[in-house]
């Protein structure tokens, strides 16, 4: 871990405060005013800003341009670096790139397979996993060396983030692969979006048993339910979604027309329960294209204003 918080949104957690963290998904093209219009949105109603790296295996504007966009606007990034379409000596370039560009947040990933996005053919790259990017990471800011030794003039120093999926299978692996991923030199960890709170409840007990959630800070994620056919199709065809079918009765049985606000009233209540427990320390939200209902969730969960820190 870094001696001094490198970064607006390692400051407010190492503080003790409940971050709030949003994402941003770049155009399907070098429009650099869609990453603006969508930073207006989240201004001032979060502590940083993932920053999607070709999600869903769809080339977009890059995630280091994009960081870059936002930074000019007074927002702080978090950069998402997935491993299938980069060799470690690209990764390795792209890290050093980026933090001379003042990106000071990354999350570590290994990426949608390309078969899931609009280029299968694609050849993928997957030259190592996201565990050994979390330690590449780890080891270029704290030894100040890439992978081959060689010293670097000046070591990228940043807060390292990585995903855990509670609700995939087999269960009991999870908590350890979280473990795995924190001894890798996770410092922060964003979770798929929590539907079944039972479940979550019950990783979150494992891996405070096992002091996991003093090693590392928790953001449970938070995504909003638009429709019932929209819910439908993340609990049948997303891997690793856990939606129960209250919650899908739920969303189904009001009318089309007041679905969304519904799923905004079921985002409300799961943040306000996720608050109560021990070893969470914020929310990452997901409101994927639809980042104006970002300020809504946040100011009527009462969460605002965010914390004022200086690095």
């Amino acid at each position: 871990m870094n001696p001094e918080p490198v970064s607006r949104l390692e400051q407010i957690l190492k503080q003790g405060e409940f971050a709030v963290t949003a994402e941003c998904g770049p155009p399907r093209g070098a429009n650099a005013d869609v990453i603006r219009e969508k930073g207006e949105l989240l201004k001032g109603f979060v502590d940083a800003v993932n920053v999607t790296d070709n999600q869903t295996a769809i080339v977009r504007m890059s995630s280091i341009a994009a960081c870059v966009h936002l930074e000019q606007m007074g927002l702080e990034p978090v950069m998402q670096m997935v491993t299938r379409d980069r060799n470690r000596i690209a990764l390795q370039s792209d890290i050093l790139g980026a933090y001379s560009l003042g990106i000071r947040n990354i999350l570590c990933l290994s990426g949608d397979h390309q078969t899931f996005g609009s280029q299968p053919e694609a050849m993928n790259v997957f030259d190592i996993d996201s565990m050994n990017l979390l330690h590449m990471v780890r080891t270029m800011g704290s030894e100040g060396t890439d992978m081959s030794g060689f010293e670097l003039d000046e070591a990228p120093h940043m807060f390292i983030g990585a995903v855990a999926n509670p609700f995939a299978d087999p269960f009991e692996y999870r908590v350890i692969r979280l473990a795995k991923k924190i001894e890798a030199g996770a410092e922060f960890i964003q979770t798929q979006c929590v539907y079944n709170t039972e479940r979550f409840k019950e990783w979150l007990r494992m891996a405070r048993e096992q002091g996991l959630t003093e090693q590392v800070h928790i953001l449970a994620g938070i995504t909003p339910l638009k429709s019932a056919n929209a819910t439908r199709y993340m609990a049948t065809k997303v891997a690793g979604m856990d939606i129960p079918d209250d919650i899908i009765k739920r969303i189904a049985g009001v009318p089309k027309s007041q679905a969304a606000a519904e799923g905004i009233k079921l985002c409300l209540e799961t943040i306000q329960e996720l608050r109560e427990l021990e070893g969470i320390h914020g929310i990452h939200i997901m409101a994927i294209e639809s980042e104006d209902k970002v300020g809504e969730i946040v100011e009527e969960a009462g969460l605002l204003p965010r914390p004022v820190v200086e690095v």
